[in-house]
């Protein structure tokens, strides 16, 4: 099998500069996002920053483990200056929830260099102080790694058009190797912690989480992860809520509804 050889050269956390992207569609319309409104904006760093996320169980969001962190200090930010805001579009969200609880992968360290090693470790669970209870907002299902090939999507939020999502459902997994994705989503800052999605017969599923940008043979890609067994052993070690209900308890054995193809 042939080695993983890419040059990375950035990650995605957000700052407030401008940028415009062609190869995306943008989801303005309430119409559009609707399906989409477990994707939303996890604002960081009192309002100074923003990743993707994704709502996987009622009170359970998925983002990219770097999000976490401040990459200044290289500190974790504070707890309480983190708000989830699902379906965020045109400067209002569906739902907004502050944040009880965030860890990343147990295996994640922290530092700018970006590195394969971090991108296979770059996934974090956040818990929102109380559960989503808003039958237009469903979490999400996760599922495995699709093959190098296979036609995957990415909804995102990034520098130049993060006021509303937007979404590409025509990326390519151009290589998979070592618990890592190499695919030709256009992604930008901010996008970190994007779902990446295939849909089937159980409808949308979560694949992977955008982690960074690289170049490939000249060419720009994006990077992500798997999610089954990383989701398992960090929601392991997340403290339990007493916010549930008949399907959360469904879901919390591994902390979010896993659809195995």
């Amino acid at each position: 099998m042939k080695s993983l050889f890419v040059t990375l050269w950035l990650s995605l956390t957000a700052t407030m500069s401008n940028a415009q992207s062609t190869q995306l569609h943008s989801l303005d319309s309430i119409n559009q996002a609707r399906q989409w409104a477990s994707v939303g904006r996890l604002s960081f760093g009192q309002g100074s920053g923003f990743c993707t996320a994704t709502l996987i169980d009622f009170d359970l969001v998925l983002t990219a483990a770097h999000c976490l962190y401040d990459a200044k200090t290289g500190k974790p930010f504070p707890t309480n200056s983190f708000e989830f805001q699902a379906g965020w579009r045109n400067g209002r969200a569906e739902a907004y929830r502050n944040i009880r609880e965030a860890r990343p992968d147990p295996d994640y360290r922290f530092d700018n260099t970006v590195s394969i090693e971090r991108i296979k470790n770059d996934i974090a669970l956040v818990r929102l102080d109380h559960a989503i209870k808003n039958p237009l907002i469903q979490p999400l299902s996760i599922s495995t790694l699709p093959e190098a090939g296979q036609t995957v999507g990415v909804i995102s939020y990034a520098r130049g058009r993060m006021n509303a999502p937007s979404i590409q459902d025509t990326c390519v997994v151009t290589a998979r190797q070592e618990g890592v994705l190499i695919m030709t989503c256009d992604v930008d800052y901010g996008a970190s912690g994007s779902p990446v999605f295939i849909e089937g017969e159980d409808g949308v599923m979560i694949v992977s989480v955008v982690s960074a940008m690289a170049e490939m043979g000249g060419k720009k890609v994006s990077l992500g992860t798997s999610l089954l067994d990383a989701i398992t052993q960090i929601n392991a070690r997340m403290s339990p809520t007493d916010e549930l209900n008949d399907e959360s308890m469904r879901r919390r054995n591994t902390g979010a509804k896993f659809v195995r193809p």
